[in-house]
């Protein structure tokens, strides 16, 4: 008979493989510069978007996902099952009036935040455990509902005075899961499962209608996570041979499942419209979620700090998604940003730590050398700070500023928005083969300080550069 209580057990399993669930839930849900008025959070949502019928006879977007993977349940199995989306929420600003009423506005600017017209992700789950045996033949199919909805949030300046609100609607979703097994031919107990996750909403477009007016009656992001309390799944990427004809045959639409959960469990699968590996994780580096699509953390973080104060202000009025990632660059301390820079992952797979060596003991994961790569009392032959190049007869160093003339060996395209800026140089370092390079910051650039403080600077050579006065 299908429940749809979870074990505490199941609950505590299905925890484990939230983690990356939650990055495919909410990938692309904001991007940066993390505000409303950017090009490219105009049009949302990109992946996992079920449409109502009508909406998916007219576009190229799908009403359904499919998935099919093979598993090996042992007696008296139960399957749990977790539908998993984005309920998109319609938010409209309105600016007090006079006379007590509201009125509907573009925006509303605030001290700390100008509010805008958004459509915020609601997550809903619909949760369900079904035992295997009652999924022979045509199997189970559970319809669920997500009804309309419709609240209001005042908004208060500093002093605690309503300037506003904010009125937000849902609008009413219905959908079916259907759950299906039967067993694979030949001398092995395996099954085959199906599992169709499909948008019934009877929501019809109106003429000249967009797919902005259909994302509301829409499943967004929509992925599964499948559990089974006995037995295991196969992978899907890396069957064993007796298996592969079986899973070639395998029917997956709009959706890939694959092994979730600690690396070596075989009970945890997450079916998602983006394509991943087994056991999928999300790196320890990471110190919060950035949503931008195939985000870099490191070049997100840097970007995201740099932004103007007034674009800040946007971003947290857009969302409050947007204004953490805001509020997490803004406050990330220096020695996790340096963790964002990279690491190897597969050497230490390979070799391991040196005996006696904790690859741990700086706190942060990293393996530190016994010697820095340049140690200032051992090489005093150079130092970055304080030498000097002279430069059309002029000693240019640390402190110096100078006007960028690349372009001449034509090996970087950012050359031609370089050329003619002034700049400040911060060192001036030598290579092993005696080549000069001369390490600078852009004056003007709101991001210099942190290139400063981090190290991450541009470089030079002594004919790239005309100095501006003597040192």
């Amino acid at each position: 008979m299908t429940t749809a209580v979870f074990t505490p057990e199941t609950v505590s399993r299905l925890a484990a493989a939230r983690h990356v669930a939650d990055a495919v839930l909410f990938e692309g849900y904001v991007l940066y510069p993390y505000r409303a008025s950017a090009a490219k959070n105009r049009l949302r949502w990109q992946f996992g978007v079920l449409v109502p019928p009508a909406w998916s006879a007219r576009c190229e977007e799908h009403d359904f996902q499919r998935t099919e993977c093979l598993m090996e349940p042992r007696a008296g199995a139960a399957l749990a099952v977790e539908v998993r989306f984005l309920h998109a929420q319609r938010r409209t600003v309105q600016r007090a009036t006079m006379d007590g009423g509201f009125e509907t506005v573009r925006e509303l600017d605030l001290e700390d935040r100008v509010l805008v017209p958004w459509d915020e992700g609601v997550e809903e789950r619909v949760e369900l455990t079904v035992p295997v045996a009652e999924l022979a033949g045509e199997g189970v199919a559970v319809p669920f509902a997500r009804p309309s909805r419709e609240e209001t949030e005042p908004v208060l300046d500093r002093e605690g005075r309503t300037v506003g609100r904010l009125l937000r609607r849902r609008e009413e979703i219905t959908g079916v899961v259907r759950l299906s097994a039967a067993e694979l031919e030949g001398p092995y107990r395996a099954m085959r499962l199906t599992a169709v996750v499909e948008n019934t909403g009877d929501w019809m477009p109106q003429p000249g209608g967009d797919r902005d007016a259909a994302l509301p009656y829409s499943l967004v992001a929509s992925h599964l996570l499948l559990c089974l309390d006995r037995g295991s799944f196969l992978s899907m990427t890396d069957p064993p041979e007796w298996a592969k004809g079986a899973v070639a045959a395998c029917r997956n639409l709009h959706t890939w499942p694959v092994l979730a959960g600690e690396p070596g469990r075989t009970d945890l699968v997450l079916s998602s419209p983006i394509i991943l590996e087994d056991h999928a994780a999300i790196a320890p580096e990471s110190p919060g979620a950035l949503y931008d699509a195939t985000e870099i953390d490191e070049i997100l973080a840097l970007r995201t700090a740099a932004l103007t104060d007034e674009e800040k202000r946007e971003a947290r009025g857009t969302d409050e998604r947007a204004a953490a990632v805001i509020e997490l660059a803004d406050t990330m301390p220096a020695e996790v940003l340096e963790r964002l820079h990279g690491a190897v992952r597969s050497l230490r797979e390979v070799t391991g730590p040196a005996p006696h060596e904790d690859p741990f003991a700086d706190g942060h994961g990293t393996a530190r050398p016994d010697t820095p790569w340049w140690d200032p009392g051992g090489d005093t032959s150079v130092d970055p700070g304080h030498d000097r190049v002279t430069v059309d007869g002029v000693p240019v160093g640390a402190g110096s500023r100078v006007v960028l003339r690349p372009g001449r060996r034509h090996s970087d395209a950012q050359d031609l928005f370089l050329h003619g800026r002034t700049a400040l140089v911060e060192a001036v370092l030598h290579d092993v083969d005696g080549g000069v390079h001369i390490a600078v910051t852009v004056e003007g650039d709101p991001g210099a300080d942190i290139r400063r403080e981090q190290g991450r600077f541009l470089y030079f050579q002594p004919d790239e550069v005309e100095p501006l006065e003597t040192v």
